[in-house]
């Protein structure tokens, strides 16, 4: 590991660590990014990467959100439940398709990258009720967000990314969350879909590279810790135009570097 990967690797975690605090999305759309465009990791190893960063910096985002009453434990726990059986299946998944196409987890998180900073700039999430609503969701509206978040569990480890804005979707636009509330309670949820992904994607196979990873997940955790304070305090929309600026250039930074 030389000086130029070093660097990569930090200024990956800290990325990552920022996007996780401020938005609640997966490490994995800059991580696996970075490490397959700029630093030519196999897709199926970076994606393990990723999910590892995402565990604790999840948490710790969360435990943030939570300080500041931005979580909604009760109803958070019952998608973590079904998200977790899609985390599963979803690794497997990803495991077979690496298999056939390796860089294809890579271009696709890439690709996911992008379209996740123009939803940020273009349809900000805005509005929406906070944890302790008197008039939460209705029953109806719980298992469907508990159904959706099975497929959530899936799309999140069979590409390392996703996750986390589909989370937002469906706390904001079917629970009806404003995003601070979406965000902490996703974050809390993906910390448990992180570490189910990183054990199935080792016991799969996946070479680890301990150096590398420590580098990462140590930033990736300062990142999220002070991104996370700050998103408390942060106008909403302001919050989605830094994210959604930040996405696009990496993402469209990565995918010219890979196709040059």
């Amino acid at each position: 590991m030389n000086i130029a990967q070093c660097i990569l690797c930090i200024l990956a975690g800290i990325g990552a660590g920022v996007v996780t605090g401020l938005a609640g999305l997966s490490a994995a759309v800059v991580i696996t990014p970075v490490l397959v465009s700029l630093c030519g990791w196999a897709s199926y190893d970076a994606v393990t990467v990723a999910l590892a960063s995402d565990v604790l910096a999840s948490l710790l985002s969360a435990y943030t959100y939570y300080k500041n009453k931005n979580i909604d434990l009760k109803r958070g726990s019952l998608v973590t439940v079904t998200a977790f059986l899609g985390t599963i299946i979803g690794s497997y998944c990803g495991y077979l398709f690496s298999q056939q196409s390796p860089d294809g987890l890579g271009y696709i998180s890439m690709l996911t990258t992008v379209f996740l900073g123009f939803k940020f700039l273009l349809k900000p999430i805005t509005g929406g009720h906070d944890a302790a609503a008197a008039s939460g969701p209705s029953t109806g509206k719980t298992i469907l967000a508990m159904a959706l978040g099975c497929g959530i569990g899936w799309v999140c480890d069979f590409t390392g990314s996703g996750g986390g804005i589909l989370m937002l979707t469906v706390f904001t636009l079917v629970l009806g969350y404003n995003l601070k509330v979406a965000v902490g309670t996703s974050t809390m949820i993906m910390s448990l879909v992180a570490l189910t992904g990183a054990v199935s994607h080792v016991s799969l196979g996946a070479q680890l590279f301990p150096l590398p990873m420590a580098i990462v997940v140590a930033s990736c955790l300062l990142g999220a810790v002070v991104s996370a304070k700050f998103a408390n305090r942060c106008e909403i929309r302001r919050l989605n135009r830094i994210v959604g600026v930040v996405l696009i250039l990496l993402g469209a930074v990565t995918i010219l570097i890979k196709l040059l």
